[in-house]
């Protein structure tokens, strides 16, 4: 049995690889050890890059569907002054408040739609790989079997059997605090709906004022988890609850769903190994504030899959495979980074902590800070640089930089969605009209670029813009830039003209 792409694990950001390499026409497979989804909503938010992302495939109607927005976020829980999205350069200024239950299941959908296999109760047990391919032994409810595929990618969460087997380290630091999280039920009522720092932790009530079936969360900083991972009973969350709120609350069947986490923060050493690479959790984990993990990892998938798709198709390069590491670990790394300075600033020590979170408010009340960070959360402030093309003091300032946000005045009519182009996954050219010599320059990679003449509003002039099939600007033209020269740019990044 073969095919182009195993996708091991198969939640969000499985299913979301799986959609991006049919789009780019690799045969995929999903693999995944759950017989059902897990229901979990871990996550219930999808930032601003991540909604651009869907935007350019032509899918967040789907999710915007019935769905609430939030115009921004606290930043380490002070909601006094939060993150304002209003003040980032994008067409969606919002997080979009969707449960990761209903992300798994639409991406599935989409996933299928595109024709991408999905396997449940199939467990990979072994991975080796060649110079050829990758050869992966997986448990089914029929027995074990084998599948030969050129390239592996685990998908399968923070505690990777494909990282393991590939041998990839996983850096970091341990847990220094202990959380438990249930959706449980209780029968008081008027339970206050809060995001509440005691002296004792973090606690986060959410029930119907009529009592019910709600949420909980309680974080106790000095208290790791216990060796083993073991299931969270009722009874360790009605305590938990109860040390860090200083009061008893009533929590009784039925339950939904218990779990528990903590603040261990690690990553890859490498997001590729030869023909195995690495996504979402595999590639990082962290402590779950502001729901950067699945946003990040939905990310991950974006930018790897037309890649992958790529190399496949026999028109990407190994280098270019190479930059989905060199753009997507700085990243990862920035999102331990933040979590981990958010951890610090939530601790409840009224000595030292407090003083510092009182700062930090006042800071967020400058339109230049909150920017910072809400780019930073949101992901708006990530530029993929990808492939140089010269001497950096000659590459235009919009290379590397999002596109997908950006409406087009030209051929096509006023004010169009650039989005709207990108919605096959399929590279684009943006040339302005009077530059005829420069569609003639892109006119041998019609199998793979889309010309479009026109501009894009509000921008550094550019003579045009190459755009990658995640959004980002690969290349952009000066005034003086010659037909050579895109031609030179094209070659670099999208393989030799006239291919497929």
């Amino acid at each position: 049995m073969e095919t182009d792409v195993v996708v091991v694990g198969g939640g969000p950001v499985g299913l979301m690889l799986a959609a991006e390499l049919r789009a780019g026409g690799a045969r995929t497979l999903v693999l995944e050890r759950l017989a059902e989804p897990a229901g979990h909503d871990r996550a219930g938010a999808l930032h601003i890059r991540t909604l651009e992302m869907l935007d350019i495939r032509g899918l967040l109607e789907r999710f915007l569907d019935g769905t609430q927005l939030a115009k921004g976020l606290p930043f380490a829980g002070m909601f006094d002054r939060g993150l304002d999205f209003a003040l980032l350069d994008t067409r969606h200024p919002y997080s979009a408040l969707v449960p990761q239950s209903r992300t798994e299941a639409l991406l599935a959908e989409h996933a299928q739609e595109l024709g991408a296999e999905i396997r449940r109760c199939h467990e990979v047990v072994g991975l080796h790989q060649d110079e050829d391919g990758v050869q992966v032994t997986v448990s089914s409810p029929a027995g074990t079997y084998r599948v030969r595929a050129r390239y592996a990618v685990g998908c399968d969460g923070g505690r990777s059997t494909v990282r393991r087997l590939a041998g990839i380290g996983f850096p970091g630091t341990e847990a220094t605090l202990s959380a438990v999280i249930g959706y449980v039920t209780t029968p008081e009522r008027d339970v206050p709906r809060r995001w509440e720092r005691t002296a004792n932790g973090i606690l986060v009530l959410a029930f119907p004022p009529e009592g019910g079936m709600g949420r909980v969360v309680a974080i106790e900083y000095g208290r790791t988890p216990p060796p083993g991972n073991p299931p969270v009973e009722l009874d360790e969350l009605r305590a938990a609850a109860e040390r860090v709120r200083g009061e008893p609350l009533t929590l009784t069947e039925p339950v939904q769903w218990l779990s528990r986490f903590g603040d261990a923060s690690r990553q890859a050493e490498r997001y590729r190994s030869g023909r195995i690479l690495l996504a979402g959790d595999a590639a990082h984990v962290h402590f779950p504030i502001g729901g950067q993990g699945l946003n990040t990892g939905l990310q991950d998938a974006v930018n790897l899959g037309w890649k992958l798709a790529a190399r496949i198709g026999g028109w990407g390069s190994e280098e270019l495979l190479d930059t989905y590491h060199a753009e997507r670990h700085p990243v990862g790394q920035r999102v331990l980074l933040n979590t981990r300075a958010q951890l610090a600033l939530m601790r409840p020590d009224e000595q030292h902590t407090t003083p510092l979170r009182t700062l930090m408010t006042e800071l967020l009340s400058f339109d230049d800070v909150n920017s910072f960070f809400a780019g930073m959360i949101s992901g708006v402030s990530v530029r993929c640089p990808g492939l140089p093309t010269g001497p950096a003091d000659l590459q235009h300032p919009q290379a590397g930089a999002f596109a997908g946000q950006l409406t087009i005045t030209g051929s096509a009519g006023p004010g169009v969605p650039m989005a709207s182009f990108l919605h096959g996954a399929r590279l684009l050219a943006l040339v302005r009209t009077e530059r005829a010599d420069l569609v003639r320059a892109a006119a041998p990679w019609a199998g793979r670029i889309d010309t479009v003449t026109g501009r894009a509003l509000g921008e550094p002039a550019a003579d045009a813009l190459v755009v990658r099939p995640d959004g980002y600007i690969a290349w952009a033209a000066m005034p003086e830039t010659t037909p050579d020269e895109m031609h030179a740019a094209l070659a670099r990044w999208f393989g030799p003209p006239n291919l497929p």
